[in-house]
């Protein structure tokens, strides 16, 4: 219900976008976010966003960098990633969940209500 794309090669301090659109019904009243995977390395929250998407926050290491939004009319939500950087590689994953309150979404890796498979981006050096 949930599908991710976007990912690619890209060359350090390359942009990419990352789409996740949802199907099946409607995730206006989740918050939604993304996760990353790196290989060898734990899912790590990267970005989360409110139901209007008024509210937003990051994990240190993307802040200024990267950018969360949703369009609740296409029921989708976006990640815009800026200076890339190696360490950036990783599979990034959607998620959504209807438990708040909003600031605890990235404790929840476990509990989420859905997750899209992953998109997978490469940034070389």
């Amino acid at each position: 219900q949930l599908q991710a794309s976007g990912g690619g090669l890209v060359q350090a301090g390359g942009s990419l976008r990352l789409s996740c659109a949802a199907s099946g019904r409607t995730f206006s009243r989740h918050y939604m976010g993304w996760f990353r995977q790196a290989p060898g390395k734990e899912r790590e929250f990267v970005a989360a966003i409110s139901w209007s998407g008024a509210g937003t926050y990051y994990a240190e290491s993307v802040e200024g960098r990267f950018t969360i939004s949703r369009d609740n009319a296409k029921n989708t939500v976006y990640l815009q990633m800026n200076s890339l950087k190696p360490e950036d590689t990783a599979v990034y994953y959607c998620a959504a969940d209807s438990q708040g309150p909003f600031r605890t979404f990235h404790t929840r890796v476990d509990g989420m209500d859905y997750w899209g498979k992953g998109t997978l981006v490469t940034v070389s050096s």
